[in-house]
């Protein structure tokens, strides 16, 4: 069929639109600002992309239109749509019809470290012989792409795909239909369409569910966390009783979620003491795996934090449900490769380091700061720069939180930009460390000034900043 995408540009659409064309549909699609990396992947791929919302692309007569939740009454194009009776769907809900019938899904839910943990576990399978396919919010370095189908078999196949190794651990196996390799996909739970106000995952209907935590986040769309407590209740209840949920036992608000009704089979990680579960003994770049308190397998890596430690228990467990066994899976770890913007180095200058990360949650914020400060000691400065940009922190919401996350950095500089609450009363409590400015330049300059040779500069946020990455590695020079 052909698909025209509208708000084609994000990374969930993008993934969707990439998946579509391998399935060989003719995909075209629009956005406001069609703009890299996603452009550049999807041109790569044969995608014709068009800028803007024009009610002329009526005209391309498309057998149907994808909507992305970006887009909202009054879009030019989607009046149009309406307008002329055309047919329309959300982009989660195509997924499921024309991607996801027949594959075991293992999807990954929860408020921090989504794409991170789904690709760790796309790469296990893959270390494994599995062959996944997997949609990822993000691009996973060991395999280049944000999305791809997968290997494909036929019904009456039994184990992976051909050509590929059958995975250890085979007796965890589960029962289920599958006319295909297993398929990874980050589990959002923001809203999936104008038209639909369920969280995009209840779309997905997975036999193994990774519920990796739960906070408050996306104020713009739940009034508070109890909100989001019963969308997670409903992806709970799309499960089947022979599938498996792989939940962080540190989490009372999963507590909340299961209490409300579970029928499938629990796996626990983060677990204390030998009970049955998951745990992690050691630090969390090198560390023993236990499963019921007997050895089961040690991860070595570069990654930094205890959340990556958590998020690889997660993968870990999830893996195990399609009979990857931990030993294996550990395996698999220490050849992964972090999703780009995860305290990715961007530069050295004058023996001043630059990073970049995604973090932009105060708790996010706080456990990147934390893994950054495990890793360069308690000696050396960490100069925190980041933005407030999610619908969330621009809302004020968590404003009270931001000392609080930034507690372990020597000095944080905030991009106050576009906010309509006062960030200088939001960090008065940490006073001199704290410094505010309303322009890029002028955060440069704060920063510039005060660095020294020895300094970490950690940048955070969930767009592109503004490009201050190369700006900072430029005045340093």
């Amino acid at each position: 069929m052909h698909i025209h995408i509208l708000g084609i540009c994000g990374t969930f659409m993008g993934g969707l639109a990439a998946l579509a064309r391998e399935a060989g549909h003719r995909v075209t699609g629009c956005d406001a600002g069609v703009y890299p990396p996603m452009s550049d992947q999807l041109r790569a791929l044969g995608i014709e992309l068009i800028e803007g919302y024009g009610v002329d692309q009526v005209a391309l007569q498309p057998d149907l239109f994808v909507i992305g939740n970006v887009v909202s009454r009054g879009n030019p194009l989607m009046e149009a749509i309406l307008d002329a009776g055309l047919p329309y769907t959300s982009g989660p809900q195509w997924l499921s019809e024309h991607v996801l019938q027949g594959r075991h899904v293992l999807a990954v839910a929860g408020t921090h470290g989504k794409t991170t943990t789904t690709s760790m576990l796309a790469w296990i399978l893959e270390a494994a012989g599995l062959q996944p396919g997997f949609l990822v919010g993000g691009v996973p370095q060991n395999f280049g792409v944000s999305a791809r189908l997968g290997a494909v078999r036929t019904p009456s196949a039994a184990g992976p795909s051909q050509g590929a190794s059958a995975p250890s651990g085979g007796s965890d196996v589960p029962a289920g239909p599958s006319v295909g390799a297993p398929f990874v996909i980050e589990a959002d739970e923001y809203d999936t369409a104008f038209f639909d106000k369920r969280s995009k995952f209840v779309h997905y209907r997975p036999r193994t569910a990774v519920l990796n935590n739960l906070e408050f986040d996306h104020a713009d769309i739940f009034a508070d966390l109890a909100a989001i407590e019963t969308q997670f209740h409903h992806l709970v209840r799309t499960v089947p009783a022979s599938g498996r949920l792989v939940v962080n036992a540190r989490e009372e608000a999963l507590e909340r979620v299961l209490a409300r009704g579970c029928w499938s089979d629990v796996a626990r990680f983060g677990i204390r003491g030998d009970v049955p579960g998951l745990r992690a003994r050691g630090e969390p770049h090198a560390f023993d795996v236990l499963k019921a308190g007997v050895l089961v397998g040690r991860v070595e890596w570069a990654l930094l934090g205890e959340h990556n430690q958590m998020n690889a228990l997660a993968a870990i467990a999830a893996a195990e449900h399609v009979g990857v066994a931990p030993q294996v899976a550990c395996e698999a770890l220490a050849r992964f490769d972090n999703v780009k913007r995860r305290m990715e180095t961007k530069g050295e200058v004058r023996g001043i380091t630059v990073y970049d990360d995604f973090a932009h949650h105060p708790t996010a914020i706080r456990t990147t700061v934390d893994g950054l400060r495990r890793k360069v000691g308690p000696d050396a400065r960490i100069l925190a720069v980041f933005e407030p940009r999610s619908n969330t922190m621009k809302l004020g919401t968590m404003k009270a939180l931001l000392p609080w996350s930034l507690e372990d950095a020597d000095l944080a500089f905030c991009h106050s930009g576009g906010l309509g609450w006062d960030a200088h009363e939001a960090l008065v409590e940490m006073g001199e460390r704290a410094a505010v400015a309303d322009t890029i330049d002028a955060i440069v300059a704060k920063v510039v000034k005060v660095a020294k040779p020895g300094d970490h500069i950690l940048c955070m946020s969930n767009g592109g900043f503004g490009g201050i990455h190369a700006k900072l590695l430029a005045a340093l020079g």
